[in-house]
């Protein structure tokens, strides 16, 4: 395993993220493909094995039972301050006013629920899911830094939205004295490269940590296009996401992957280990291959040719993950 520094911080994180929306009681909101306690805890297990210390959930997944597998595992299986755990807030978790959002009320609401499942005093990241149109920037932020300051994060970050959002959240912090994103957690693939234009640019310049999500495109990169799984069927949310024409690439892909002789998913995450940006792709494993391909992409080295060969064929695509 690879460790690098989070962003402008001194927090070493690993090389690879686990993705843990991928566990979580299978009837417990959106995600029926999601895998119960039994069959998640060994797949943490090994991520641990593989020395991921990186470890990051969401208040909304699985309504919360995914923090809550997530937590017991994490305590069973490593010690707590070697591990980094990173969690969001925003999603809707109750029906009524102030069941989701940033306002004040919901950080500092939701922020103990998530402690109380994590079954720990603190999360290493607290990340914002999603910008909040409905809610003044300067109140999210100050509710953040009094999140820090209170000693139940040790670390904010923020997910996928517009670059000028961002940079607006960013100075806003600056001009109230209070705790700047230290991270991008946003949709960036070899299907989805939108980022590259302003997002991407601006964490560079700020040196602000990227942790893309979905880096396999929930699965397009690593089989042939068409193939329908368990999760393709159901998941509504990533039918929107990749047009037909992604299949070029998806072409490319295969081609390398069987001139290499290694499985595509490790093509792909190398592209992505690439990128000069990327401190920590976020990677889903519901099964033991999907782990030993992430960390194998780690020693993975793309020819020019190869890379040019991956990234000809992209096309603009309609802005998609905000």
């Amino acid at each position: 395993m690879q460790y690098v520094k989070l962003g402008s911080t001194g927090l070493d994180v690993s090389r690879i993220c686990l993705g843990c929306m991928t566990y979580g009681v299978p009837d417990r909101g959106p995600h029926e493909w999601t895998l119960d306690e039994e069959a998640s805890r060994p797949l943490i297990r090994q991520a641990l094995e593989a020395g991921i210390t990186f470890f990051d959930t969401a208040n909304v997944y699985s309504d919360g039972t995914s923090e809550e597998i997530v937590g017991r595992a994490l305590r069973d299986f490593a010690r707590r301050d070697e591990i980094v755990l990173a969690t969001k807030v925003h999603g809707r978790m109750r029906p009524g006013p102030n069941g989701g959002g940033l306002s004040r009320k919901a950080i500092m609401t939701e922020i103990d629920h998530s402690l109380r499942r994590l079954g720990t005093d603190y999360v290493d990241l607290y990340q914002i899911h999603r910008w909040d149109p409905h809610t003044p920037i300067e109140e999210t932020m100050e509710a953040l830094h009094d999140v820090v300051k209170a000693g139940k994060a040790r670390y904010i970050g923020a997910s996928s939205m517009y670059a000028w959002q961002f940079a607006k959240a960013q100075y806003t912090a600056q001009l109230g004295g209070w705790t700047r994103f230290v991270s991008m957690q946003n949709h960036y693939n070899l299907l989805y490269r939108e980022e590259e234009r302003e997002m991407l640019p601006l964490c560079a310049d700020q040196r602000v940590g990227v942790l893309p999500w979905s880096p396999l495109a929930r699965g397009r990169l690593t089989r042939d296009w068409g193939t329908a799984t368990g999760r393709s069927t159901t998941d509504e949310f990533g039918s929107r996401l990749y047009p037909d024409s992604d299949r070029v690439i998806v072409e490319a892909v295969s081609r390398i992957a069987e001139e290499r002789g290694v499985p595509r998913a490790q093509v792909a995450l190398a592209w992505l280990l690439h990128q000069d940006t990327v401190t920590a792709p976020i990677v889903g494993a519901s099964k033991p291959g999907h782990l030993q391909d992430a960390v194998a992409a780690l020693e993975l080295r793309l020819t020019d040719k190869e890379i040019e060969q991956l990234e000809q064929p992209y096309t603009p695509h309609a802005v998609s993950g905000h």
